[in-house]
């Protein structure tokens, strides 16, 4: 009997997966790295000129709170950024202004710190409410009554200075913008990518009654609700910059654009994920589905891949929205219900989620709801239309 010689061709398999892992682990860092980038030098740039103010022109020997102020509320998370950087400043103000307080007059020590930080919560409570402000109220009221305790002839410069570097951070979002429009695109782009390659290899697994594949396409579904709450966090934080920054005034009508496709393109990644989900169940339970099905899925997953194109496109290329539209009609057309006729109910879910789809990304496109449901041929036949001889 001859012996089986050693094999290495699944030893080259799983070292491959693990090149594929880290290229694209190294891809999203380089990516996240690049949306940061300016958000970056705005918090370097916004800390260095709130010192400055602070100690140069003011006079405080040591402004600690300036440029920490003004990198807090300057940040990188780029959503609400006024509204939030207001709380920020408000809240260590405060924080700092009733450590000064009461530290000043009572010393340091247990019962002192639960006095203050009692007293600045409920003082940010009592002027605001949200949670930002209070959180940042009692952490500056600790630092103060720990750290920091008030020496002789301080009195409240620490809290003016927390009040500079808010009020530099401002400036320094307005002076140095990030693109209100670029960054919701790109967002809305990257959920565009990973729909249409789901869709593409959900229609795969349905030819290939793979389930392995339609679980990973929906896996990925279902890891962009972080994208989308970072497409609506970039939206409002755009709408902030377009109103402070006269460099993106006139930004604002291509913003509210894209503002409008939010909810679109959230209820598309939502039927998406339904139409996976009841793919995998169509094939655990061995239904039979029209292949005409699965060709409509991976066209429907090519003009997802246009979509994102038009998404991308620059404001001046309106061809780009037409073909997306054209692309999508096209859908539409061959959505007919002949398709699932006599079909199970797993194949009926996929087909009704395939042409809500198709009404999503035309809404995404800037069509009215009403006007892309017309498309769609009718599921249920007219009375009033004679058949053919």
């Amino acid at each position: 009997m001859t012996a089986r010689r050693p094999t290495t061709r699944g030893f080259d398999a799983g070292a491959r997966v693990v090149r594929e892992s880290g290229k694209k682990r190294l891809r999203g860092s380089w990516a996240r790295l690049r949306l940061s980038a300016l958000p970056i030098v705005q918090c370097s740039l916004g800390a260095a000129l709130a010192w400055f103010v602070a100690h140069t022109v003011i006079g405080h020997p040591q402004p600690f709170f300036a440029p920490t102020a003004a990198v807090v509320s300057i940040g990188i998370s780029f959503g609400a950024r006024l509204k939030r950087s207001v709380e920020l400043v408000v809240g260590v103000a405060v924080g700092i202004g009733i450590g000064d307080l009461f530290i000043s007059n009572a010393g340091t020590g247990v019962w002192q710190i639960a006095l203050v930080v009692a007293v600045a919560m409920a003082l940010a409570v009592f002027l605001d409410g949200g949670s930002i402000i209070t959180i940042q109220a009692a952490g500056s009221a600790v630092l103060v009554a720990t750290l920091l305790p008030p020496t002789a002839g301080v009195g409240f410069s620490r809290m003016i200075d927390a009040l500079v570097g808010g009020l530099v951070g401002v400036v320094m979002v307005a002076a140095i913008p990030l693109h209100p429009v670029r960054r919701a695109r790109d967002h809305a782009a990257d959920i565009l990518a990973v729909m249409g390659t789901a869709l593409s290899e959900g229609a795969d697994g349905l030819l290939e009654q793979d389930q392995d594949k339609i679980r990973k396409s929906l896996s990925e579904m279902r890891a962009t609700q972080p994208q989308i709450d970072a497409l609506r966090s970039s939206l409002e934080g755009g709408r902030e910059i377009s109103r402070i920054s006269p460099l993106y005034w006139n930004s604002r009508a291509r913003l509210e654009r894209i503002r409008s496709a939010a909810d679109p393109l959230d209820n598309a990644v939502r039927n998406t994920r339904v139409l996976l989900r009841r793919s995998l169940t169509l094939v655990n339970d061995d239904e039979i589905l029209d292949p005409r099905v699965i060709d409509e899925v991976e066209r429907l997953a090519d003009a997802v891949d246009v979509v994102r194109r038009m998404m991308l496109a620059d404001p001046g290329e309106q061809p780009d929205r037409a073909e997306a539209a054209r692309v999508l009609r096209s859908v539409a057309k061959g959505a007919r219900p002949e398709l699932v006729a006599g079909a199970g109910l797993s194949a009926h879910v996929v087909f009704a989620q395939l042409r809500s789809i198709v009404v999503d990304l035309m809404q995404v496109c800037g069509m009215k709801r009403i006007s892309a449901m017309a498309l769609l041929p009718p599921t249920v036949p007219n009375p009033h239309v004679r058949p053919e001889e």
